[in-house]
């Protein structure tokens, strides 16, 4: 979904860097994947097509931070009216 990212920090010897990885339109979505030693975050279409992939060393990873956009579940919304919380018994 547009909008979900993936921040990862990476020791870069004396300090820190963090890299963003964001699906910039509308039906792309973030993967994350950890193969041999490499952790690899991908921006990926509908289809599955690969738009772009950020690669880390696994041992250089000091944080993989996945930051989905807020969903509102259809449910959720239609039992509670807009704007109130339902009352905790």
């Amino acid at each position: 979904m547009k909008g979900d990212r993936v921040e990862i920090v990476v020791d870069a010897g004396d300090t820190t860097r963090t890299y963003e990885v964001v699906a910039s339109r509308a039906g792309r979505r973030v993967e994350t994947a950890v193969r041999r030693g490499v952790v690899e975050v991908s921006e990926v279409t509908r289809s599955g097509s690969v738009v772009r992939t950020a690669r880390f060393m696994a041992t250089r990873v000091l944080a993989l931070v996945e930051q989905p956009v807020p969903r509102e579940d259809s449910s959720e919304a239609a039992a509670t009216p807009s704007g109130t919380s339902p009352s905790p018994r």
